[in-house]
């Protein structure tokens, strides 16, 4: 069963659109509908990002598309030209074929409106696990300039992930959703101070480089944590964000002679595989004569393996494990999202407006390109008189007269033939389309 969890509580003119020749699309897994052993094994490595949407883009009936994966989902945005078209689904259950179950009961789908929905509830940080933070945005943006690169954005993705960044902005700076800094990485700190007191008498060590382990890393020397290290697989990154903070920089290879050395210890990696197995906190244990180690594990795949809980004197926790952290530090922001989904709201509106709008661009455009055809040629006949040495006045009577006419002359001759016909709906999308009440 698919999971469609905005159906229920969004506004009846969400769900009645007008037939599109283009509507979006957008479906995958989250936190809200995935746990995280299944949310890691779909998660999409940042290497495997653009041949997996260059595949994308040539599944059938996907005109443009683009992909986002981050811990806490991996979900695709397309454009398609059908409703029932099911090229991108097909796509994206192939992607998680290695899953040992179907990852339908896992899916959210969202299409049309509650696509459009979902992008700008995203980009305003009100679908995150922590509820208004910002990295979310950045994360966006990453996908959308992706998908530019491989050219996946046209009028429909370009317009929907424009106005995403719009609301965004909008609600950031109309709202207090921003107020009172809240993060799973801040979550993790928070959690830290919880088990240990003081944290500027303990150590840390931050694996990974980041946005999220630089938040991490900020939140740490804000507690007055001072010995500080940064293990990553590139150390010059590592160096560059340890400078200005005064932490060691070492790399990825040096974590198990470093680990002994952290009571605190914080993992967002993109490996594809663990970075610290049971038997390297064993060892590290051991040299530490049983201190215990609190380690945060905010990987999607997971970097720490799930069997280091089992050791004594470790406390292991995940980003799912931090949910209830998280909740205690949302209240101040509960009044701020009422008014963010509002904003939501309106922008869902403007879009679909302009999105049914689209539908009219061929017809508009087609009516300017014959009356500019019309004027052309008038005009040209009028400059031919003009050089003949006809009277400027007559030629400017003659000009006016025959291009009324010709203008009129379709128009007219279909509303006489509706009235002959008794076509009275025709009619009176005449009046409406022209401006012409009952009286004239």
């Amino acid at each position: 069963m698919f999971v469609d969890y905005y159906a229920p509580g969004v506004r009846p003119s969400y769900l009645t659109c007008r037939h599109l020749d283009m509507q979006l699309l957008a479906l995958g897994i989250n936190h809200h509908t995935a746990p995280l052993d299944v949310r890691e094994r779909v998660a999409i490595l940042p290497e495997r990002m653009e041949p997996q949407l260059r595949s994308l883009l040539l599944q059938q009936d996907v005109a443009e598309a683009s992909l986002l994966s981050t811990c806490n989902r991996t979900e695709l945005v397309v454009a398609v030209g059908s409703a029932d078209s099911t090229g991108a689904l097909d796509w994206f259950r192939t992607v998680c074929a290695g899953l040992q179950q179907p990852i339908d009961p896992y899916l959210a789908i969202f299409r049309g409106p509650l696509a459009a929905r979902h992008m700008f509830r995203l980009a305003g940080g009100l679908d995150s696990l922590v509820v208004g933070e910002p990295q979310i945005l950045g994360q966006l943006k990453e996908s959308y300039d992706l998908a530019r690169r491989v050219g996946g954005v046209g009028k429909w993705l370009g317009r929907a992930y424009q106005q995403a960044f719009a609301v965004a902005k909008r609600i950031r700076t109309d709202t207090a959703i921003g107020a009172n800094p809240v993060s799973v990485a801040f979550a993790a700190v928070t959690l830290a101070r919880q088990i240990f007191g003081d944290l500027a008498q303990h150590s840390a060590l931050i694996i990974g480089a980041g946005d999220t382990a630089e938040l991490t890393l900020r939140h740490l020397h804000g507690q007055g944590v001072k010995r500080i290290t940064i293990a990553n697989r590139t150390l010059a990154r590592a160096q560059q964000l340890a400078a200005p903070y005064g932490a060691q920089a070492v790399p990825l290879t040096a974590v198990p002679s470093v680990l002994e050395r952290a009571d605190i210890v914080l993992s967002s990696t993109n490996s594809e595989l663990p970075i610290l197995g049971k038997g390297t906190v064993e060892s590290a244990l051991k040299a530490r004569r049983r201190r215990p180690m609190f380690l945060v594990d905010l990987a999607v795949p997971r970097d720490i393996e799930a069997e280091v809980s089992s050791l004594r004197d470790v406390y292991l926790y995940t980003v799912d494990d931090l949910r209830g952290v998280v909740q205690e530090g949302l209240q101040s922001r509960q009044a701020a999202v009422g008014e963010a989904e509002r904003i939501v709201d309106s922008q869902v509106d403007a879009f679909m407006e302009w999105c049914n709008a689209q539908q009219a661009v061929p017809l508009v455009r087609a009516l300017r390109g014959g009356m500019l055809r019309t004027r052309d040629l008038e005009t040209e006949r009028a400059l031919a008189d003009l050089r003949r040495g006809r009277p400027p006045e007559q030629v400017i009577q003659r000009l006016a007269h025959d291009l009324t006419n010709k203008l009129a002359h379709g128009p007219s001759v279909r509303i006489r033939r509706a009235g002959e016909q008794g076509d009275a709906a025709l009619l009176d999308a005449a009046r409406r389309l022209l401006g012409f009440d009952e009286t004239q």
